[in-house]
């Protein structure tokens, strides 16, 4: 089997499942080629032997005609079983016409408005049952999947606590993302303000992280908070807590949770709608109230005063993993859209 990618975003959550599936599917033998911008920073983690060729994109620039005739010469060249396009934009680069499926993977709500970039789409598949109600409550009406995405996270060395000046007995809770207003770190350093003794990492590069900083100070937790800027390998960081956090106000998934769990961590998240579809409440992880510092504060204390919670949950929360969110599942799902789906080799 032979799958052509078309991805045009940056650097994020979506193009770090990007590397994680196709470096699977790789796995199990199949062909990739794919179309990127240029100057990914991850660029040398896609798998090796991966054909990939870069365009940038812009719809009233230039780049625009390059990017669609390398898709074409891809096409004729690559010859694929498949072509899956990674959120809108990249969607708008599928071919008017294609002998093979064309797919166009959505990891948050689309705009309305901007459904025509669909047109030559047959297949939407969402990484959760929300988006797909979004998408066909509001029109879409060819054949939608929903295929969740496996988490990156492996075992791994926790990050020393004393490179940080955290104490060894502290409880630490991790939260890693952009640092921009919607992860809703802001609610998180004020419900540590509420969580005495608790410490934080925060892993993660963005426009919001002076005035986070600010309020870090404002907040009277300035030595309790430790800003850590963009890891390479977030996973060693989760791995040194004793919870994980993600306080976001909108998350369609929350890849974070799946990591914290492939880890063997508690998880509390605010109800967002991809949280709340994937954690029990109480179960596998704690939920709190989205933008509610005080909501979110009890469940840092709960967390913080009984290991046995923390025990269970994380658990709990390793079946529900191997459960829903395997690599073989979600590998399983996507090529059954394109031909029989081989085995790991």
């Amino acid at each position: 089997m032979r799958l052509l990618h078309i991805h045009m975003g940056y650097e994020g959550g979506a193009e770090r499942f990007f590397v994680a599936l196709s470096s699977a599917l790789a796995r199990r033998g199949i062909e990739q080629a794919a179309l990127i911008r240029p100057g990914r920073a991850w660029r040398a983690e896609l798998p090796a032997g991966m054909r990939v060729e870069e365009s940038d994109y812009r719809r009233w620039w230039l780049t625009r005609f390059t990017a669609q005739a390398k898709v074409r010469r891809l096409m004729r060249e690559f010859r694929p079983d498949g072509v899956l396009a990674w959120m809108p934009r990249a969607a708008e680069l599928l071919p008017a016409e294609a002998p093979c499926p064309r797919v166009t993977r959505l990891g948050d709500y689309p705009n309305p408005k901007a459904y025509w970039k669909f047109r030559h789409t047959d297949i939407l598949v969402c990484n959760t049952p929300g988006i797909a109600k979004w998408s066909v409550d509001h029109g879409w009406r060819l054949p939608v999947r929903v295929i969740s995405n496996f988490t990156l996270a492996k075992p791994s060395r926790p990050e020393p606590r004393s490179a940080h000046g955290t104490p060894e007995d502290a409880f630490l809770v991790v939260a890693a993302g952009r640092l921009v207003r919607l992860k809703g770190f802001d609610v998180l350093i004020r419900a540590l303000a509420r969580a005495p003794g608790a410490h934080l990492w925060i892993v993660g590069e963005g426009e919001e992280r002076p005035s986070l900083e600010s309020l870090s100070r404002e907040m009277g937790v300035v030595e309790r908070v430790k800003f850590l800027g963009w890891r390479d390998r977030p996973a060693d960081f989760l791995a040194a807590a004793d919870a994980v956090c993600l306080p976001s106000l909108h998350e369609p998934l929350g890849n974070v949770v799946l990591e914290g769990w492939a880890l063997g961590k508690p998880v509390i998240a605010a109800a967002a709608s991809g949280p709340a579809w994937i954690i029990q409440d109480g179960a596998n992880g704690l939920l709190a109230e989205p933008g509610n510092p005080d909501s979110l504060a009890l469940a840092l204390r709960r967390l913080a005063d009984d290991p046995g919670m923390r025990r269970s949950l994380a658990s709990s929360a390793l079946l529900a993993l191997r459960e829903r969110f395997s690599e073989e599942a979600v590998c399983r799902e996507y090529l059954g859209i394109f031909g029989p789906a081989p085995t790991l080799r």
